[in-house]
């Protein structure tokens, strides 16, 4: 039923946003722990400074780790004046143009602020997408389309630091930066091309009564 004529696009569409959900997300909290370690070779990128204290890391992922609770407000607020797709929309958007900057050497108090500001949008798409899938499957299989949508997504966060942080690992940030952009664009993309906002509507009992 998953592959059905009326739901193969929105099945696909929604493991695409689940996988680029999962990938970006474990991402960034994995890049802040690369960008923050005192054993990186890559003396320009990362966040500290010679003389940094030991505890940087410590310090740099406690402070984008407080990004959670406004990536868990921020969506309960717009989700239901702008609906499910544009909000998801915004934030990939979003975080699309405050990782780029982190291609080029930035300093530690702007390279923490703007991951802060990625990891926001990221824990934000990810909560909204979290019970955007349930309402956008009728109820005949509404949790096995998000169950499985939900398992590709854990392999986006399987993959993720086999890819993205090795490069950073490798002194090639530009190029992890570049990947993650990627993904948030076919995240972007997803999220437009998924067939209808459930924004105020009834949830559906039939796969027959779908809007195509």
């Amino acid at each position: 039923m998953l592959f059905s004529p009326k739901l193969i696009r929105t099945t696909l569409l929604l493991w695409v946003l689940f996988f680029a959900n999962a990938f970006s997300y474990y991402g960034v909290v994995l890049l802040t722990s690369k960008l923050s370690s005192k054993e990186s070779k890559c003396g320009s990128t990362i966040l500290h400074s010679g003389n940094s204290k030991d505890n940087s890391l410590y310090v740099n992922v406690f402070i984008t780790s407080l990004a959670e609770l406004p990536g868990l407000l921020l969506p309960a607020i717009i989700v239901d004046i702008i609906g499910r797709k544009l909000s998801m929309a915004i934030m990939f958007i979003l975080a699309c143009v405050l990782l780029l900057p982190l291609a080029f050497h930035q300093s530690a108090v702007i390279t923490t602020v703007l991951l802060f500001g990625v990891r926001v949008c990221a824990t934000g798409t990810i909560t909204v997408a979290s019970f955007y899938a349930p309402e956008i499957y009728p109820t005949s299989m509404r949790t096995t389309g998000t169950g499985v949508a939900s398992s590709v997504g854990r392999i986006g966060g399987m993959v993720c630091p086999l890819v993205a942080v090795a490069l950073v690992s490798a002194c090639h940030l530009s190029a992890a930066v570049i990947l993650f952009e990627v993904v948030f664009v076919l995240a972007i993309a997803s999220t437009l091309l998924l067939p209808f906002e459930t924004r105020g509507q009834q949830l559906r009992d039939n796969v027959d009564v779908l809007d195509s």
